[in-house]
């Protein structure tokens, strides 16, 4: 019977994600276990001097700034970032999670203890093991994404600490032989490293502290980096093909730019364009809606976009003109669905924490600044009271608007590629996601529905927490538990298959936002739950007071097995905020069942909020929601 399931659900993969898909892991598993594979990653070639400091300085290419004397950002010497340098010379890293955390070398992870083998070749290492817990809190500092602390103290309080930059950066070769232990795993990380390293490079490009001897080391350690990650390109883009891909086939194009006369340059930067642009045209949706359906990924690649589009101008290149179009929806979308008080979005999706290049005091949540980066270089006004201070560090100008993001005095937006429809008040943000899914997706939560009040996410999605956790917490965040929206008995709207898998994607089959004299009304519809019986459809209706804060949620289960218990499910934070009352189609009243949920709303810090499941035998249940 087992080996009838797993035929079973081979075939629903294969369905879903395609014979190409299913053809290149197969023979990625089989190379990597027959060694195949680490052979085409040499562990530790000897050093070679791919380009000289002198060489690289009197490169035409040009960066967002030529140095940090260049700069024309106006210096704010601000407590935070005091506060963050100083954080930093005591020991400690900030991690995705806003926890303070101190690092032991770039092996230990400082959430488990585990400390990695940095001798074993990168095939060999095991990302989702139980005992080193999430491969990520050993990644985030191998990453160097805290390095713009450091240059944005150096910059605001006119210091350098150049030696300490390059000291870590030297420590980071040193420790990590080429090809071998946990850093050389994911190609993106790899891809940031080198990123956020030439970042360093440009900006203490006059420094003492950059030596011949150290920029050798430095050379070194780029190439091979990059010559990883185009010779595993092929991972991100067919086994992946979400934000890694981006990231990786940017840096390629970036990689080629920058350091033009290292070995192979050139062939990186012409296959990592036109990738680029493959990637931005297929992964962004028509409607500026992301495959990935995840807000924190999607910032990712607005972040990307801009270095992608600042640098290729300044170097008097040009992206094919989809990839402009696809950043300006992009930017709609995602500003539709802020909170304009606080820059925060739905926690909608997968997120990890990812914030590649902060270069502002804002909190992790604010998609602000790099919202408006992007939208100053697009010309199109991001609808912002003030502005921050990222788009001068990508030396963005400032040029007047053509466009406007956000339309006056409109209320409704509907994004249906994407599957998400939204409606803006003053002060009230409803939001409702009813989608198809083409592309996989990561959590199983049609339907569900966010409603923000002010500043406040009442109804919220429950995050992320960890990719790697014990399962029953996994199951809790990617599944349907952790949405407002209905579960049958138990069940997730999907079948949860292994890691990052779901079979029977739940798909839409109608939807649609409008309005009438005194509502807002959505409509959807998504077919779900084909482990639990054929033909299952959720259909639910909201119906919105305008310009109050009352809402009427009817869902219903077509075809609803007579065994199952219909659950409809609503977590908040504020309970005493919230007044729900709800009633089925026979016309009986359901008690409330409250209880404990749980929410992250930063990644790996797990807190609890009030969940309240409706129950009802029948098919209907009808729920009025008022906020005071």
């Amino acid at each position: 019977m087992s080996s009838l399931n797993t035929i079973i659900n081979g075939l629903k993969v294969v369905k879903n994600m395609g014979w190409r898909y299913v053809a290149f892991r197969t023979v990625h598993e089989l190379k990597r276990r027959t060694g195949k594979l680490k052979k085409r990653f040499p562990a530790d070639p000897a050093f070679q001097r791919y380009l000289s400091l002198e060489d690289w300085k009197q490169q035409s290419a040009l960066f967002f700034f030529p140095c940090r004397e260049a700069l024309l950002l106006p210096k704010n010497p601000t407590p935070d970032i005091a506060q963050r340098f100083e954080t930093l010379k005591k020991g400690l890293l900030p991690f995705f999670n806003g926890i303070v955390m101190p690092v032991d070398g770039w092996f230990k992870n400082p959430d488990s203890g585990f400390v990695y083998d940095a001798t074993v070749h990168w095939t060999e290492i095991n990302d989702y093991s139980a005992e080193a817990g999430d491969i990520k809190f050993v990644w985030e500092k191998a990453r160097f994404a805290y390095l713009y602390d450091i240059i944005r103290y150096d910059h605001h309080f006119d210091e350098d600490h150049a030696h300490w930059v390059f000291e870590d950066i030297l420590s980071w070769i040193r420790s990590n032989k080429v090809n071998t232990g946990p850093h050389y795993k994911c190609s993106q990380e790899i891809s940031l490293r080198v990123l956020n390293w030439t970042f360093a490079l440009y900006f203490y490009r006059n420094s003492a502290a950059l030596t011949e001897e150290v920029f050798d080391e430095i050379q070194y350690a780029i190439y091979w980096q990059l010559h990883h990650v185009y010779h595993n390109i092929n991972f991100s883009r067919i086994a992946v093909r979400n934000n890694h891909a981006i990231t990786e086939t940017l840096t390629l194009y970036l990689g080629g730019l920058l350091f033009p006369t290292l070995p192979g340059a050139a062939t990186w930067k012409e296959h990592g364009k036109r990738w680029f642009e493959e990637e931005i045209a297929y992964q962004i949706y028509e409607d500026g809606s992301f495959l990935q359906f995840s807000m924190n990924y999607h910032r990712v690649v607005i972040q990307l976009l801009t270095w992608g589009i600042q640098l290729a101008t300044l170097n008097g290149e040009t992206f094919d003109p989809i990839v402009a179009a696809k950043a300006e929806r992009s930017l709609r979308f995602l500003r539709v669905c802020m909170n304009d008080h606080t820059g925060w979005l739905p926690n909608y999706g997968a997120n990890d924490g990812a914030l590649f290049f902060k270069l502002n005091d804002q909190e992790y949540r604010d998609f602000r600044p790099q919202l408006q980066a992007l939208a100053l270089l697009l010309q199109t006004d991001p609808a912002l009271p003030r502005k921050y201070e990222d788009a001068d560090w990508y030396g963005i100008q400032d040029q007047g608007y053509i466009n406007s993001i956000l339309e006056k005095d409109r209320e409704l937006y509907s994004f249906p590629d994407g599957g998400y429809f939204v409606c803006r008040e003053q002060d009230i943000l409803t939001f409702l996601r009813c989608g198809n899914h083409k592309d996989r997706p990561s959590q199983a939560d049609n339907l569900h529905l966010d409603i923000w009040v002010k500043d406040e996410n009442l109804l919220m999605d429950a995050g992320s927490y960890k990719y790697n956790t014990d399962e029953a917490t996994l199951r809790y965040f990617m599944g349907t538990a952790s949405h407002n929206t209905v579960m049958l008995d138990d069940y997730d709207q999907m079948q949860k298959g292994p890691r990052f898998i779901w079979y029977n994607w739940s798909q839409c089959s109608r939807a649609r936002l409008y309005e009438t004299t005194d509502e807002y009304i959505w409509e959807g519809a998504i077919t779900a739950f084909q482990q639990v019986g054929a033909d299952i459809v959720h259909i639910r209706q909201v119906r919105k007071k305008k310009n109050e804060t009352s809402w009427v949620i009817k869902d219903h289960i077509q075809h609803k097995p007579q065994h199952t218990l219909m659950r409809q499910l609503w977590h908040t934070s504020k309970p005493a905020r919230i007044q729900l009352k709800a009633e089925d189609s026979s016309g009986a009243i359901l008690q409330p069942l409250c209880k404990p949920g749980m929410y992250a709303s930063y990644y790996g810090i797990k807190e609890e909020n009030n969940t309240t499941v409706f129950n009802s035998d029948v098919d209907t249940i009808i729920t009025e929601i008022t906020i005071d």
